[in-house]
């Protein structure tokens, strides 16, 4: 199945959802949240599926969110921080467990696509970084989910600093899983999913629920409202505009 940039195949009985918005560097644009949405409920539907990756065309993984063309009133920053937060919730959520084989850049939205996931294989290629902050932002689904998996002052050094990271130190830190060379990723990925589907469903199911137990809480509706605060500073708008025009940003802290 293709879709509009979401690419959906079958193989056996793992989905592979690849995102092909190549001149976007697959940025979570309305249209690629709601192709990998109706990825996503076909392999729920899909009794014969036990597994999903879910990986990028070209250089990048997924380079973040689609600022392009962003506006700066109440009701947009709302709906647009409200829509993305609650698709990588329920990303996290979904009952059947997903493999991101990460194939390059992994940044901003791309990271937190890739941390919704189950299990995070990397092509040595790949770069994983949360960049917001420098245009007046914060990665708002990371900030809280990153210090669950790499540590408080790890999460906040990458968030602060924005520096992006190689896929051996994103190893190093236990971000991700597992990194191969570039050109056997999605054979590794695969040879994960067959594991993992070669186990029991059930006793599957329950270890991905109890892992995730304490997720989704009201820490989402926190992640809504501060990041949205954010889009409506000064700093940010002068951020984006830099970002748009590749300069360099002033901010003043208003």
């Amino acid at each position: 199945m293709d879709l509009k940039v979401v690419v959906y195949e079958k193989k056996d009985n793992v989905a592979v959802i690849t995102m092909n918005y190549q001149e976007r560097l697959n940025a979570l644009s309305n249209q690629l949240r709601e192709d990998l949405a109706t990825a996503y409920e076909e392999a729920l539907n899909d009794k014969d599926i036990g597994a999903l990756i879910l990986t990028g065309t070209g250089r990048a993984f997924c380079a973040g969110g689609d600022i392009s063309g962003f506006t700066f009133d109440t009701p947009s920053i709302r709906k647009f921080m409200r829509d993305v937060i609650l698709f990588l919730g329920s990303l996290e959520k979904y009952p059947k467990p997903v493999i991101a084989a990460v194939n390059g850049l992994a940044l901003g939205g791309g990271l937190e696509l890739a941390i919704a996931c189950d299990i995070i294989v990397a092509s040595d290629k790949a770069k994983f970084g949360v960049p917001e902050a420098a245009i007046g932002l914060v990665p708002a689904f990371a900030i809280l989910r990153l210090h669950q998996i790499v540590g408080r002052a790890k999460s906040k050094e990458l968030a602060m600093t924005c520096e992006p990271i190689s896929a051996e130190e994103a190893l190093r830190i236990g971000l991700i899983n597992k990194v191969v060379p570039h050109e056997d990723l999605m054979d590794a990925s695969m040879e994960m999913a067959k594991k993992i589907i070669s186990k029991a469903p059930l006793a599957v199911d329950l270890i991905k629920a109890a892992v995730n137990r304490e997720l989704h809480g009201e820490e989402l509706e926190y992640a809504v409202e501060g990041a949205g605060m954010l889009f409506k500073s000064e700093d940010a708008k002068e951020g984006i505009d830099a970002f748009l025009n590749k300069r360099k940003p002033n901010f003043r802290g208003l």
